[in-house]
């Protein structure tokens, strides 16, 4: 029986699964959504918001603490300059758990850990997205046009050949078969 029994242990000894964690909340702060599994999420989202929460203090000691356990100092500088202030009025719930389905390897449970943002900052993130997004699609229409007025007809284009080698009644004959090593293939 588990009575009492805090933490998980994720089948590791402690020096790998707190090298594993460690891991994970780097990369949940620096790309602000990881995939895992359900029970390191759950596992990981205790130390990030427990960092988080340091974060929130800001002073000296909290820096410190947040340094040693954080593996990169890009993301400890960006904890402590981007995603701390978005927090500062709220008392916790910092990250969310969004499960996705099972993994088809192991039909491990898998989910989305993520930092939970504000409707504001959702918004700004999404017209910063359309913005980077225009000049790409206004250069790709550009150059369909260019390939419209060379001749190429759209239509022809978007048609694709049936497999096998048509005959002259209009029937499609089978693919042709090749010898492999480990007998006859099709396709």
């Amino acid at each position: 029986m588990r009575h009492r029994k805090d933490h998980r242990k994720l089948s590791r000894t402690a020096s790998h699964r707190r090298a594993v964690l460690r891991n994970l909340v780097t990369a949940l702060f620096q790309y602000e959504r990881i995939q895992t599994t359900v029970a390191k999420a759950k596992e990981t989202r205790r130390l990030a918001e427990r960092m988080i929460t340091f974060a929130k203090r800001g002073d000296v000691a909290a820096r410190r603490h947040v340094d040693r356990f954080v593996m990169r100092p890009d993301v400890t500088r960006k904890l402590f300059e981007t995603i701390a202030p978005w927090y500062a009025e709220r008392p916790g719930g910092y990250t969310r758990i969004l499960r996705i389905g099972h993994r088809l390897g192991d039909a491990g449970e898998t989910c989305y850990l993520e930092l939970v943002k504000s409707a504001e900052q959702m918004e700004k993130e999404r017209l910063e997205r359309l913005a980077a997004e225009e000049p790409k699609d206004k250069s790709e229409k550009g150059g369909s046009k260019r390939r419209a007025k060379a001749g190429a007809a759209p239509e022809a284009a978007a048609e694709k050949p049936k497999r096998g080698a048509r005959r002259g009644d209009g029937d499609v004959q089978a693919p042709s078969r090749k010898r492999t090593r480990r007998g006859v293939k099709t396709g």
